[in-house]
């Protein structure tokens, strides 16, 4: 009998690991056919975009970026300098494929040329932050919630109810909104996850844009996470995250299941492209930075 158990036992790992090996097979495959871009969040080289845009645009295109996402001071152009800014990335070919958002954005005064300018830039998706947004009634510049606007579940459901009023503005206006985590919304409360609460109360249309370090931190699994969530996790950002290092972990060098990532979003999630992101110290947040992260992404993806 005991023989029999084992080689049952064995013949199912044999079909799990013959199944897995198959998953990756077709994942290089459908890669090598039509390769999913890689971008950066520039918020991760802030010094230098700050004193020059243009030149740090150049830089990272000729690093290997496709993709750019650009992040809230954008806000404060003017149509100018967007139309300017959309030339370079033309020129360069590269593209604008999101915006990163926080309070100001969603007041009456700050969509309407949020979404201005996102039209001409060529981005399609308008991005809110959750730990940025007063408006949603978080607080800004934390990771926790505003105890006195959010409370609870309750609280995070009319986040979600907020977010989708804000969706149906955005998707008018030909352009599709997003919502990027912190580790607050993976922390339960009262047995569930903010995050799944909001995406329960959000129209599948709503970009649930993924942020694997932050996950991470707060003890979520996002390979489970974007499983749940098919179709949704369209843009995914690449952060790492380990106990020893915390945010200062370059991606590659902490602990994320990044093979295992890509499989979920290659094959579920529905991701139109990546973006390398780290907001670890000052130090780390720098064009060499962003060389070294594209030095392990190759690795990654080789």
């Amino acid at each position: 009998m005991a023989i029999n158990l084992n080689r049952r036992s064995f013949l199912r790992q044999s079909s799990a690991l013959f199944a897995a090996t198959q998953v990756d097979s077709l994942l290089r495959i459908a890669r090598a056919a039509n390769p999913i871009p890689v971008g950066l969040g520039l918020f991760a080289v802030e010094d230098e975009w700050t004193k020059d845009p243009q030149a740090t645009v150049r830089a990272l295109s000729k690093m290997g970026y496709q993709v750019l996402e650009f992040w809230a001071p954008y806000l404060e152009w003017t149509p100018a300098q967007a139309k300017d800014t959309r030339k370079l990335l033309d020129d360069l070919g590269v593209r604008c494929g999101a915006t990163h958002n926080d309070g100001p954005t969603l007041t009456a005064e700050g969509l309407p040329k949020a979404l201005e300018l996102n039209q001409i830039l060529g981005s399609k998706y308008i991005v809110v932050s959750g730990n940025r947004n007063p408006v949603l009634g978080l607080n800004a510049g934390a990771f926790t919630p505003n105890s006195g606007k959010v409370t609870g579940l309750e609280g995070y459901k009319r986040v979600g109810d907020q977010l989708t009023s804000f969706s149906k503005k955005v998707q008018a206006a030909g352009l599709q909104m997003g919502y990027h985590n912190h580790p607050a919304e993976f922390k339960a409360i009262d047995g569930k996850r903010p995050m799944d609460v909001i995406a329960a109360n959000t129209p599948k249309e709503l970009m649930l844009q993924l942020c694997v370090g932050a996950c991470m931190e707060s003890h979520g699994d996002p390979v489970e996470f974007i499983k749940a969530n098919p179709g949704r996790i369209r843009h995914i950002h690449c952060k790492d995250w380990g106990p020893a290092l915390g945010h200062d972990s370059i991606i590659g060098e902490g602990d994320a299941p990044w093979r295992q990532v890509f499989a979920a979003a290659e094959s579920v999630g529905g991701v139109e492209f990546y973006l390398i992101e780290n907001l670890g110290s000052k130090s780390h947040r720098s064009l060499a930075t962003a060389q070294r992260c594209m030095a392990n992404w190759k690795k990654l993806r080789a």
